[in-house]
């Protein structure tokens, strides 16, 4: 059994706290990531999969829970250097390769910055030389390491900050929805390239996205947010055949069918959240109902999904 790498655990976090526009963006999250694994977290727009991947790196403090990265609890660390140590492990890829890169700044330079900050090269050569390392590992030439960010396509930015996130040898990568302002041909391209990254540098990733049949290639096992709720986690395959939240069904339902026929005689599934008007005494909480699948419901709905399995 891998290592746990890292365990979020009653993650929150709220904005304009006490204020009454407050918004609990996280609201009570859980899970675990295994060394060497994929987990996917999914969900629409504004359900806090992203605040959850910036709040785990400390771009946003945690209102409460714990982030434990190797048991280490990271919204502890008060130590500068703990937390630049930490920073070297755990990288991120932002969402958008074109506000994400600094226009100003050469290619070189970009990828660059986590040497310079940690001290990892001890010459101008040898940075160099990791630079045009780091470019030809994401299928960039040397040459590109003297121009700027504007002279290159969406993919190809997207790869400069791939090529940035792995200068400092992390375990931990958050791809923050990486592919999604990238064309359909392009987001093959940067999936496969990550996934051969993770086969042959080890790494484990957070990926967060909104494209559910990207996601399932890539993830081991695939988390669904809504509205700040974790609602399931299970393994890739078994949420795919075996949906239950109310709420993952109908996500699942929305992924457009290559056949035209089938496309237009099936019936999408809406999901309303007024059907499932809990009383107090309900006691929602993820409950695991097959080994490894957990789904966010109460005793009563916990048991329906159990006769249904039966």
């Amino acid at each position: 059994m891998p290592e746990k790498l890292l365990e979020v655990k009653h993650l929150k976090k709220y904005f304009n706290q006490g204020k009454p526009d407050m918004v609990k963006a996280i609201d009570d999250v859980t899970f675990d990531i295994y060394q060497g694994e994929t987990l996917g977290l999914v969900g629409e727009s504004g359900c806090g999969k992203s605040t959850t991947g910036r709040t785990i790196i400390r771009l946003y403090e945690a209102t409460d829970g714990q982030v434990l990265y190797r048991g280490q609890d990271i919204h502890k660390i008060k130590s500068k250097k703990a937390l630049k140590e930490l920073n070297k492990k755990i990288q991120m890829i932002f969402q958008d390769p074109y506000a994400s890169l600094n226009p100003r700044m050469k290619v070189a330079d970009i990828i660059a910055e986590g040497i310079d900050i940690h001290g990892i090269a001890k010459s101008n050569k040898e940075r160099m030389d990791r630079v045009y390392e780091l470019l030809e590992t994401v299928g960039l030439n040397r040459e590109h390491a003297n121009r700027f960010p504007h002279e290159f396509s969406g993919g190809q930015r997207q790869r400069i900050g791939i090529a940035r996130a792995l200068a400092v040898n992390p375990e931990f990568i958050i791809a923050d929805e990486p592919i999604s302002a990238l064309d359909v041909s392009i987001q093959a391209q940067v999936v496969n390239l990550l996934k051969r990254l993770q086969k042959e540098h080890g790494l484990t990733y957070l990926f967060i996205a909104h494209d559910l049949s990207m996601v399932k290639y890539i993830s081991d096992r695939i988390g669904v947010m809504y509205f700040g709720k974790l609602v399931e986690l299970a393994p890739s395959d078994e949420l795919y055949k075996n949906p239950m939240h109310p709420y993952t069904r109908s996500l699942l339902s929305s992924i457009p069918l290559p056949d035209p026929d089938a496309e237009r005689n099936r019936k999408r599934i809406r999901y309303d959240p007024k059907s499932h008007q809990y009383m107090e005494e309900d006691q929602l909480k993820m409950r695991e109902v097959r080994p490894g699948h957990f789904v966010y419901c109460s005793e009563k709905e916990f048991n329906q999904y159990q006769q249904n399995i039966e």
